[in-house]
């Protein structure tokens, strides 16, 4: 028993260990990213594992959506016009998104502001949710791929 105490103890270390160095290598790599709120480091760190060492491929806000599987879908049937969620896409990054939502629907004050506004527009939370995963692809497009977009163009001159 003695031994398995000692186990525990040293893999809970090691885990605070590469939280720690995760913490720095995110902080280092995406500053802003990590800046916005509800977004920890374990989040970013998906996120930039999407964006990859070429976020230049990314073109557009449309394309980083769809590559983390937030994109909307049209469903409409007959006279019902609407969309429905995204099944594709990198799943990691679409639950590190989920993640972010999670804290800002209960915490920030603009996120809850517009869930009760949506709810009161008869939406469902399903939908609130891929339309605020939409909003928070824009914040993150922002941060994370045009400050390279404009570095590259800005070189290419």
């Amino acid at each position: 028993m003695h031994a398995l105490a000692e186990r525990y103890h040293d893999l809970d270390s090691e885990a605070r260990l590469h939280d720690r160095v995760l913490t720095t290598l995110t902080k280092r790599a995406a500053p802003a990213l990590t800046s916005l709120f509800g977004i920890a480091e374990d989040s970013a760190a998906e996120l930039l594992l999407v964006v990859g060492d070429n976020p230049e491929r990314i073109r557009s806000e449309a394309a980083l959506a769809k590559l983390c599987g937030a994109c909307p879908i049209p469903a409409s049937s007959g006279k019902t016009s609407r969309h429905r969620l995204n099944r594709g896409g990198h799943r990691q990054a679409n639950a590190a998104l989920h993640r972010i939502l999670v804290v800002r629907m209960r915490f920030h004050e603009s996120a809850i502001a517009y869930l009760k506004r949506r709810t009161a527009q008869g939406n469902t939370k399903k939908e609130i949710f891929r339309c605020l995963k939409r909003l928070l692809i824009r914040e993150i497009y922002q941060m994370l791929v045009a400050p390279y977009k404009t570095e590259t163009t800005s070189a290419a001159a």
